[in-house]
């Protein structure tokens, strides 16, 4: 069997170390006629300084079936991850190129994983694949181990600015101006459908970092893994790390830039925090 693991690019994760092949494909971003793709490279800071300038809606466009088909072409046993198909309709896309590969390629196995979740939640997600590729288990035994781990993988948000959701029509634009000049930030995580929920609200960055981990624990942090990703504001997330590090010493944290996608949603100096409850 010659395994592959895919995702879209809104897992932040353009490679991914090992002895598995590893594959992404970028979804598209698009600020006033200039498409950023989402891929390994691309420029996060001119991306939200062309966000701030604007006053025009904004889009972003996923990958299509036949980048998903490019993405499985030479493999015979794939695994594919996508951003919640509550969000994107990158999960159908997948599902798409699932049905048109195993018709080109009967004797192929690909399973696709809606991971209900976007960010570093997806990225735990692809780690423990690839845990269980190495291990060489089967097909059947990945698809069990992997939709048991899911409940297991979970994800928090943070925002300082709520602009482009307003200016995207899914927010009141009065609410985030006032949000903006009052300091508040809004915390948010998945629903068992992958739609965003609000989980917070805090004011302040110092008391945001002990909202984050209080809505961590509430939601069964235990001292397991935490992937971190920030959108140009390192200081806050290496504390937020730090400020769990303080309960759990032995934590496997990881801090990294966001990518296209995730940084076009949570714009600049917002947070995405995937986390288990093992």
């Amino acid at each position: 069997m010659k395994y592959r693991i895919v995702s879209d690019s809104s897992s932040n994760l353009y490679n991914l170390p090992g002895n598995i092949e590893y594959r992404t494909v970028p979804l598209k971003i698009l600020v006033d006629d200039i498409e950023f793709v989402d891929e390994e490279g691309i420029n996060i800071a001119d991306l939200t300084a062309h966000m701030k300038t604007t006053k025009n809606p904004s889009s972003t466009s996923c990958p299509n079936s036949y980048d998903w088909m490019q993405a499985f072409d030479g493999a015979d046993t794939i695994f594919a991850v996508t951003i919640s198909a509550a969000l994107s309709g990158s999960y159908n896309s997948a599902m798409h190129a699932k049905e048109v590969f195993l018709g080109e390629n009967p004797d192929a196995n690909v399973h696709i994983i809606n991971s209900k979740a976007t960010g570093g939640t997806m990225q735990l997600i692809l780690e423990r694949l690839q845990e269980c590729m190495e291990k060489g288990l089967s097909f059947d035994a990945i698809v069990e181990a992997i939709t048991e781990y899911q409940k297991h993988a979970k994800i928090l948000f943070a925002l300082e600015s709520l602009n482009n959701l307003a200016k995207n029509g899914r927010c009141n634009p009065a609410l985030a101006k006032i949000a903006g000049i009052l300091g508040i930030r809004f915390i948010g995580k998945a629903s068992d459908e992958g739609t965003i929920q609000q989980a917070a609200i805090a004011r302040g960055a110092k008391k945001t970092i002990s909202t984050i981990y209080s809505e961590m624990e509430k939601n069964g942090y235990i001292g397991g893994k935490v992937v971190i990703n920030h959108c140009l504001n390192p200081d806050s997330a290496f504390k937020l790390k730090d400020y769990i590090l303080v309960k759990y010493p032995n934590a496997d944290i990881k801090v990294c830039q966001s990518g296209g996608l995730c940084s076009y949603y949570s714009e600049e100096g917002g947070m995405i925090i995937g986390f288990e409850d093992l």
